[in-house]
C-alpha cells in the first residue's frame, strides 16, 4: 500500500478537523443556549359600541307576570319612565321562556301609552344561567331568542336578573361574557338598552366581587338596579330589612369604592315588608296590604296578622323613609327602582307618588 508522506499531507488533518471541532463545540453548548420565546401578542382591544341615548334620572318599576295589569292604574305607569316585566326565564334547556306572554303585551301597551319604556327582565335559576352562558354557541343561541323577542314585541331594553354570579365557581366569567355579548347585540345602532340587577354591596365576598367594573367603564351596561333590600334574618328579631343606612352603604360602595358612575347607580327600594326572627314563608306582605291591615304609612314597622301567623312584627319602608331614599338617590345616584309596582297603594299614601313628589316628577 502506498503511504502518504510529506508536509503537504500533514496539513490536511487540521483542515478536516476544524469543521468537526466547530460542530462538536456547537453541539456541546446547545443545551445551554437560551432561545428567546416569541413575544406574546397583545390582547385584542375591547370593542366599545356606543350605547343608546342617555335616559337621565330613571324611575324603574318591576311588574311581575302574575300581577293583573287591570289592578294597576295608568297613573302608576306614568310615575315610572321604565317598566321591567318580570320575567322571561332561562329554561333548563337553555332556551328563553316568557312567563304569560299575553300579560307582557298588555303591560307593554300600558307602558307605551303612558310614555314609559318597557324592558323584559331575564330571570331563572343560577344553574340555568351558568349552563346557558357556558359556551359561545349556547350564549349566541339564547341571545338570538332574546333579540327576537325584543324586536317582535317592540320592547326598549333588557334587564338581567341573574341571582347571582360568583367568583368562587367561575360563573363571574360566564356572566361577563354573556353581558358583553348581549350588550353588543342590544347596543348595535344604539337601539336597545341593557340593565342588570346587582346585590346591595354590603357584604364582601364571592357575590359582590362578581360584578366587574368593565361593565361600566366600557359602557356595556346602561344602568344597574341595586337591590338595597332583603337584608333580613330568620333568627334575629327586630331587624329592618331595608333601612336608610343600607341604601347609603350601597351607593357608597358601588359609586365611591368601586367607581361606578353615579348616573348608572339606581337605588332599589321595596314596596313590601318582611318579618324578622321568624320564617319568611307566608310572612312577607305588600305595602298596600300592610296599611290595610292597620300599619301606618308614616312608620317603618307594624304588628300584623296573615294566614296562620298572628300578631307578628313586620318591617317595611313608610313614606318618610321612601322620601329620604328618593332624595339620597337624587343626590348620589342615577335613579330609583321599586320591587314591585303592584304592591304599592293607589291612593295618597302611594310610595311611588312619594318618590315622584320628592323628585319633582309630573304624573
Amino acid at each position: 500500500m502506498r503511504r502518504w508522506m510529506g508536509s503537504p499531507q500533514k496539513c490536511k488533518w487540521p483542515l478536516l478537523a476544524l469543521p468537526m471541532l466547530l460542530f462538536w463545540v456547537a453541539c456541546s453548548k446547545k443545551d445551554n443556549v437560551v432561545v428567546p420565546s416569541p413575544p406574546v401578542p397583545p390582547a385584542p382591544p375591547l370593542v366599545t359600541i356606543a350605547p343608546p341615548p342617555d335616559l337621565g334620572f330613571v324611575v324603574v318599576g318591576y311588574f311581575p307576570s302574575y300581577r293583573d295589569p287591570a289592578q294597576v292604574p295608568d297613573q302608576k305607569f306614568r310615575m315610572c319612565n321604565i317598566v321591567n316585566y318580570a320575567f322571561a326565564n332561562v329554561a333548563s334547556t337553555g332556551n328563553l321562556s316568557v312567563l304569560n306572554l299575553s300579560v307582557l303585551r298588555t303591560v307593554a301597551a300600558k307602558a307605551k301609552a303612558n310614555n314609559a319604556k318597557i324592558f323584559i327582565s331575564l330571570g331563572g335559576q343560577a344553574l340555568d344561567f351558568r349552563n346557558m352562558a357556558a359556551s359561545l354557541a349556547s350564549r349566541t343561541a339564547f341571545i338570538r331568542e332574546v333579540m327576537a323577542l325584543v324586536r317582535t314585541e317592540g320592547l326598549h331594553g333588557v334587564d338581567v336578573d341573574w341571582e347571582f354570579p360568583r367568583t368562587d365557581d367561575g360563573s363571574d366569567q360566564l356572566y361577563l361574557a354573556f353581558m358583553q355579548q348581549l350588550s353588543d347585540s342590544l347596543h348595535t345602532n344604539r337601539q336597545f338598552y341593557l340593565s342588570t340587577a346587582i346585590t346591595s354591596g354590603k357584604f364582601p365576598g364571592a357575590i359582590r366581587d362578581a360584578i366587574p367594573s368593565v361593565l361600566w367603564t366600557a359602557q356595556k351596561v346602561d344602568f344597574f338596579n341595586i337591590m338595597s333590600y332583603d337584608d333580613f334574618s330568620t333568627t334575629q328579631a327586630y331587624q329592618q330589612h331595608s333601612p336608610l343606612s343600607l341604601s347609603q352603604t350601597s351607593l357608597n360602595y358601588w359609586v365611591n369604592t368601586r367607581g361606578m358612575p353615579a348616573s348608572k347607580a339606581v337605588l332599589g327600594v321595596p314596596a313590601y315588608g318582611r318579618a324578622s326572627g321568624m320564617t319568611q314563608t307566608g310572612t312577607t306582605m305588600g305595602f298596600a296590604a300592610i296599611v290595610t291591615a292597620g300599619g301606618s304609612p308614616l312608620l317603618d314597622s307594624a304588628v300584623v296578622s296573615q294566614g296562620s301567623f298572628l300578631n307578628y312584627k313586620i318591617y317595611y319602608n313608610g313614606l318618610p323613609t321612601i322620601k329620604q331614599k328618593a332624595m339620597l338617590a337624587r343626590q348620589q345616584g342615577g335613579g330609583v327602582m321599586m320591587w314591585e309596582k303592584g304592591q304599592d297603594r293607589i291612593d295618597a299614601n302611594s310610595l311611588l307618588k312619594a318618590i315622584c313628589d320628592t323628585l319633582g316628577r309630573t304624573y
